[in-house]
């Protein structure tokens, strides 16, 4: 027999079933949620711009510039608020003449526009150097101390350096073509190639305000800041190349030539210096020089040279050989054999002169320069005995072969 099922009662789901089916529910309704487009703003979407410049004002440059690469809505709004006089205020911080600056590299203002860099680098990232360009020079425009001639005490200011380190963050890791760009933009901003062509065809010394705007402006803005060598040899490259050698000679002298305290005009170098920028440059170079000194009959200060280079060769432990086999070579420029006694004559009195000099500052100089008058002196009459060493080598090889 059958038995019979009551169904008058409703059937009620096991809890079991219950359970599965209201954290089925929890879940979908978490991805529905997280699957709705959220607001580039974050939790900055609900804020009027005001107060999100507000809370700006109360960030560090480095906070910012952080923050700048959370969307490209934020980076708009950073951009914005660097446009607005409030934010143009706060972050171009123009304390440049302070003259009691401790170490430059350490100061504040430094380290601000080196962060500041930053952030234009992160805020224009998606815009064509082109455009990066033109929107950081309008930003900076009214940063009269950035300006080629724009500040009247260039001496006591520290805008172009701050300028210099601005531009190092910005350009860090561009290509050479991009850093070209950069180039070109400042000297078409700067008129910086019509100033330098005014500078090199001078008489030295008659533009000297001209000759410190370049060397300030080259030296602060594009070339002391970097760490490695072939960083400035780019930017030198750049400032070098259209030029002529002996434009480029000009130039390499305003730019790093030693100065004057008093009127700040390049002084005349020291011999020894100059020495050690030939040995430096090169044989080729060198001898150049060296050749049209003997060709326009400047014997005696050829002479001098030769007496230099090998002092320079003395202290720097370089071979003596080199530098009489340069003047070996130098001789033969010489066309007479008299020419060519003379000048051998005239390095030997240099030799002469060079001792008796240094012998005189020793004797009547001050303590505290004894020390180094003594070892110039001893240097140099050692160089003169190596020298002779090495032409007396050169003369018996010559008899015997």
């Amino acid at each position: 027999m059958a038995s019979r099922v009551n169904t008058s009662f409703t059937l009620i789901p096991n809890q079991k079933y219950r359970r599965s089916n209201r954290r089925s529910s929890y879940f979908s309704n978490n991805f529905d949620s997280d699957s709705q487009p959220l607001s580039t703003l974050g939790n900055f979407k609900a804020l009027p711009v005001e107060i999100f410049q507000i809370i700006l004002k109360y960030l560090s440059v480095k906070d910012i510039s952080m923050l700048s690469m959370v969307s490209k809505t934020v980076s708009q709004h950073i951009i914005n608020y660097i446009s607005t006089s409030s934010g143009s205020k706060r972050l171009l911080l123009q304390d440049f003449h302070d003259p009691e600056l401790p170490d430059r590299e350490d100061t504040t203002i430094l380290d601000h526009y080196r962060s500041l860099g930053l952030l234009f680098k992160r805020c224009t990232l998606l815009l064509p150097t082109k455009d990066r360009l033109k929107y950081i020079h309008k930003i900076l425009a009214d940063v009269s101390c950035f300006k080629f001639n724009g500040c009247a005490s260039p001496l006591q200011c520290v805008g172009l350096l701050c300028y210099g380190l601005f531009l190092q963050t910005l350009t860090a890791g561009w290509d050479e073509l991009e850093c070209h760009r950069v180039y070109n933009f400042l000297c078409e901003l700067t008129n910086l190639s019509r100033k330098m062509q005014t500078a090199v065809c001078s008489k030295p010394g008659s533009a000297r305000k001209l000759e410190l705007r370049i060397r300030l402006f080259c030296r602060n803005v594009l070339l002391d800041h970097w760490i490695h060598q072939s960083d400035s040899a780019f930017w030198l490259t750049c400032i070098l190349k259209p030029w002529p050698m002996v434009n480029q000679a000009r130039l390499l002298y305003i730019i790093f030539g030693p100065i004057s305290p008093q009127d700040v005009v390049p002084r005349e170098w020291l011999l020894e210096n100059s020495a050690r920028l030939l040995i430096l440059s090169g044989n080729n170079i060198c001898f150049t020089f060296m050749a049209s000194k003997a060709v326009n009959g400047r014997t005696i200060e050829l002479a001098r040279l030769i007496v230099f280079l090998a002092l320079v060769c003395e202290k720097e432990l370089y071979c003596m050989d080199w530098a009489v086999k340069m003047m070996q070579r130098v001789c033969k420029v010489f066309s007479t054999p008299v020419e060519r006694n003379n000048f051998l004559q005239s390095v030997a009195n240099a030799f002469a002169c060079a001792i008796m000099e240094m012998l005189q500052s020793v004797m009547s100089g001050d303590a505290d320069d004894d020390d180094r008058s003594f070892m110039n002196l001893f240097h140099l009459v050692q160089a003169q005995a190596s020298f002779h060493k090495e032409v007396l080598y050169l003369t018996m090889n010559v008899l015997s072969s």
